[in-house]
């Protein structure tokens, strides 16, 4: 018999954590390859766990509720054959590379340590601080007496910008370098005299009133939320879009497509190739901000906003929708809005989008200001398409008609995008929507 380690794996770029929400087995139950064995959380969507090998759960190591770092062990299996490699190389402690270090002159050892030891205040805290820290650059950090305001001057080179274990030792080896002491003291008094954010003022709560504890996922929606607006400056343009030639169209084509696919056949797939249409006009919509450069994206994933039976909100994506034809699009929608009301979206499903579409009409509204989805600079709503007397230009002059029609909201980052890219990329879709043609197949 030969012990295996069944690891987090990767959920995809940017995740490095999940919870545990329930173990499906229990110590001592045989599993079979590929069963699932756990469900964990992520912060971007909910997913089991399958186990690579066949055997027998002798201890679990993460128990319900718990994180787990991806990489990370979360339970032991017996399984049958000789000892397994799954297991992945355990990270070198702080002693083993402290030899590396080259230790810095005792003179500017000391005069560094002077400022810092009269303001206690600035040293690192594991509580306060808000970056993301391996367990060996946390143990650096903290042999080396590192101080936050040291630990936010070094410019990770991980991913999202993490610091790693290169970016911190080679910040003690050139520790003090180039810098003298009343430069070093000047630092400190300019922390002084920091403006603290005014602490949120305490909410009354009456009798009656109830206390509703957030979930998890409503946690990180309004972590994201507040993120977003943080970073980006919302500028929204509206436009009211006539939709006639949409609404006849899918009327006269939504019966067949669902005795033929057995499926429904939705406005979403329309809305998508006017928007992607649009990207491929203005490509500098479909780009993200990183400091000061702009990345400009080369594939067009287009992110969906969709509601979840429990009230929150999920964005699957649909990848390279460039490349899909108009059923391939209505497929895709289906697909991925059934699998997020059904939580059997992967986490692949849900990253790398490159723009994103709220539907707001679904609710009955009829216009909405969306947040955007960080990195992404922009995002369309659309609203609930109604019935309204408008002028039409004829040849035998204006006349007053019934239409369709939808009002369409445009958010985007004001850092990378002005107004009139905005405006004229809005404009797009709507020219598209308008002038959509009635003989278009599916």
């Amino acid at each position: 018999m030969a012990e295996y380690k069944l690891l987090l794996p990767s959920m995809g770029e940017g995740v490095m954590e999940a919870t545990i929400i329930s173990w499906m087995f229990n110590e001592g139950d045989f599993i079979k390859e590929d069963e699932s064995v756990v469900e964990i959380a992520t912060d971007k969507v909910d997913s089991d766990v399958p186990t690579p090998v066949s055997g027998k759960i002798v201890k679990i190591l993460k128990q319900k509720d718990e994180v787990a770092k991806i990489g990370e062990a979360i339970a032991i299996l017996e399984t049958e054959g000789t000892s397994s490699n799954s297991e992945t190389p355990e990270p070198k402690s702080y002693e083993e590379v402290k030899d590396q270090i080259v230790q810095p002159e005792p003179e500017v050892v000391k005069t560094l340590e002077q400022p810092l030891s009269n303001h206690s205040d600035n040293s690192f805290n594991d509580q306060s601080s808000d970056l993301y820290l391996s367990p060996l650059v946390k143990s650096i950090v903290q042999q080396e007496k590192i101080s936050e305001a040291e630990l936010t001057s070094i410019k990770g080179s991980g991913l999202e910008g993490r610091i790693t274990k290169e970016d911190i030792l080679g910040f003690v080896k050139n520790r003090g370098v180039g810098q003298s002491a009343p430069a070093q003291q000047s630092v400190t008094q300019v922390s002084e005299v920091k403006v603290q954010p005014t602490p949120a003022q305490p909410i009354s709560v009456n009798e009656g009133d109830e206390i509703i504890q957030m979930d998890r996922v409503r946690k990180i929606i309004a972590d994201a939320m507040v993120n977003s607006k943080h970073t980006s400056p919302h500028v929204t343009s509206f436009i009211e879009t006539d939709v006639t030639n949409v609404v006849t169209w899918r009327n006269a084509n939504k019966n067949s497509y669902q005795k033929r696919e057995g499926e429904k056949l939705t406005f979403m797939p329309i809305f998508i190739r006017a928007v992607v249409k649009a990207i491929q006009d203005f490509p500098m919509i479909n780009v993200s901000v990183d400091g000061d450069k702009i990345i400009k994206k080369k594939n067009i994933n287009i992110g969906m906003a969709t509601a979840l039976p429990d009230g929150n909100l999920i964005v699957p994506v649909i990848k390279n929708a460039d490349q899909l034809s108009l059923s391939g699009l209505a497929k895709a929608i289906n697909d991925l809005a059934y699998r997020a009301r059904n939580k059997k979206l992967t986490p692949a499903d849900t990253q790398g989008a490159t723009y994103t579409i709220s539907n707001v009409g679904t609710f009955g509204n009829l216009m909405g200001t969306p947040i955007i989805p960080q990195p992404q600079v922009a995002i369309l709503a659309v609203g609930a398409i109604v019935k309204k007397p408008a002028v039409i230009e004829t040849e035998f002059g204006d006349v007053i008609a019934i239409r369709q029609k939808m009002f369409m909201s445009h958010s985007y980052d004001h850092r990378v995008v002005d107004g009139s890219l905005g405006g004229m990329f809005l404009k797009h879709v709507n020219d598209y929507l308008e002038n959509w043609d009635l003989n278009t197949e599916i």
